[in-house]
């Protein structure tokens, strides 16, 4: 099956998300003839996904430097990139050369954060291996690492030169991590493409699964709701703060879990609690709230989180990239499709919304 390229404007160097099965025959071409070395970035424990990879950089003719990160969220940390500056340092990688991320988000977040910031942005080229790094963590130019005081806290903008997604990846991902990706899928479905709500619930058991018979067009679409909104707002300093749907107190929960909790699980938990701000402000019904519900539960994501850690989770918000000084900002539906920013709820308004997520 041939590949899909979707293309990513709004910025100096427009680019193209690469879709297919295969499709590591695009790699030389996204990373450009510029080029001398590279160096791909990878989880250790990803090597089998990361060889391919590099043989296909060293076939191409590129001097290739494999550099092996911690799994998850571990990479993402100063003393890790600190490890990877050094390391391009000790290789002499210039301006011209380039870093290609493989992996999940965490990984990829990371190498175009080691991108952004060597010799002030060199190339970057990233390889997600999971839904979630396909459909979210990869598009738009986000990079970041983590502090103790917060997910992606420290980061840059700094736009790939190009995504390359093979689906032929996806079948060695855990089952739990697919589901989790998933979250990420349905988000677009709600802020933007209702069609991707109807072929889940057309096939939800078909959805958890890289083989199922929606997944290349869910993915496809997924992916082009995020490409459509970042390249109208790289920044986030307009309609990209739509991609934040669930993600206010879905960052909270990560947090309060030390980041152990698989962020689309986090986000799935957010985007209820949202649903639940929405209907609280007479915005939307009790009947697109029980769809959320219903979509998440359906493919195995959680619709609750524990009574009990609401207050920390709401000060959490308080320190949110999302919050503007102090006031709480949430991304909220007036309908499917529709989506709008709830400013400064009252406090009264957000332990109701809790209460109903509360378990």
């Amino acid at each position: 099956m041939t590949a899909t390229r979707i293309p990513v404007g709004g910025s100096s160097a427009p680019y193209d998300v690469v879709v297919g099965s295969g499709v590591l025959g695009e790699l030389a071409g996204l990373v450009g003839d510029r080029a001398e070395q590279v160096a791909v970035i990878h989880p250790a424990t990803l090597g089998a996904l990361a060889r391919p990879v590099v043989g296909a950089l060293e076939a191409a003719g590129y001097t290739v430097h494999a550099l092996p990160v911690p799994d998850g969220e571990a990479a993402k940390d100063a003393a890790v990139a600190a490890d990877l500056w050094a390391r391009l340092g000790r290789a002499g990688f210039t301006r011209s050369d380039a870093v290609v991320g493989v992996g999940g988000g965490a990984a990829t977040d990371l190498a175009g954060f080691v991108a952004a910031t060597w010799l002030r942005g060199v190339r970057a080229v990233l390889v997600p291996t999971t839904l979630l790094g396909m459909v979210d963590a990869a598009v738009g130019g986000k990079t970041g690492i983590n502090t103790a005081e917060g997910k992606n806290l420290v980061g840059a903008f700094h736009p790939p030169a190009g995504v390359l997604c093979d689906l032929a990846t996806l079948p060695s991902l855990p089952t739990a991590d697919y589901i989790g990706g998933l979250a990420e899928v349905v988000k677009a479905g709600f802020i933007a493409d209702p069609v991707i709500l109807d072929l889940v619930e057309d096939d939800p058991e078909g959805a958890t699964r890289p083989e199922g018979r929606h997944t290349r067009e869910l993915i496809e679409r997924a992916v082009a709701v995020k490409a459509e909104v970042v390249s109208a707002d790289l920044r986030e300093s307009g309609r990209r703060e739509i991609l934040n749907y669930g993600h206010t107190l879905g960052h909270a929960v990560e947090r309060a879990e030390r980041y152990t909790f698989r962020h689309g699980y986090a986000v799935a938990i957010g985007m209820v609690f949202a649903a639940e701000l929405a209907r609280l402000d007479g915005r939307i019904g009790a009947d697109l709230v029980a769809r959320h519900r219903r979509i998440l539960t359906s493919v195995g994501l959680p619709t609750g989180y524990a009574a009990a850690a609401w207050p920390g989770l709401r000060d959490a918000m308080r320190v949110d990239k999302k919050a503007r000084g102090a006031t709480l900002r949430f991304v909220v539906l007036d309908g499917v499709a529709r989506p709008a920013i709830l400013s400064g709820p009252a406090p009264e308004l957000l332990d109701a919304a809790y209460r109903e997520v509360g378990a």
